[in-house]
């Protein structure tokens, strides 16, 4: 059974959400996730060195980089995962997730995970929900808790 661990997950989002109704969806998942764990969302609106400087990435946490070719899970197995990392003592997992032109090479070389949603392409903007979507089934496939439709 899951139990709230002192996990941080951060998401980096290159690029603005600029779809307001994409930023409630986003807002509406990121409260349901902080009945589990403690949740951070941040834009990057541009890749330019000032920009990636400002971004302090923990030496000792997780970074995940979303990308169309890397490993995919099922919901289950995603769940299985993300117990892991916290049974681990991962303190701070951090998911990039780029825009079309993808991460620069400065952060996504500091992933230590690949991984892809779905084999299919969506909007940067989509796969931002879609992963929140994700991370909140997880932690209610972990708690055992019904899944809300």
């Amino acid at each position: 059974m899951y139990t709230a661990g002192h996990m941080l997950i951060r998401l980096l989002f290159l690029g603005k959400t600029r779809r307001a109704e994409i930023r409630a969806l986003l807002e509406d998942y990121t409260g349901r996730i902080r009945r589990f764990t403690e949740i951070e969302l941040s834009e990057l609106r541009e890749d330019s060195p000032s920009a990636m400087r400002k971004l302090e990435i923990a030496p000792g946490a997780m970074v995940v980089l979303l990308d169309a070719a890397g490993k995919t899970h099922d919901s289950q197995q995603f769940a299985r995962w993300l117990n892991a990392c916290r049974d681990r003592g991962t303190r701070e997992l951090v998911f990039l997730c780029g825009a079309a032109e993808r991460f620069p090479e400065t952060l996504s070389r500091r992933a230590t995970v690949s991984l892809s949603l779905s084999p299919l392409t969506f909007s940067h903007e989509l796969a931002r929900v879609m992963l929140m979507e994700q991370l909140y089934r997880a932690f209610t496939i972990l708690a055992g808790h019904p899944y809300p439709k």
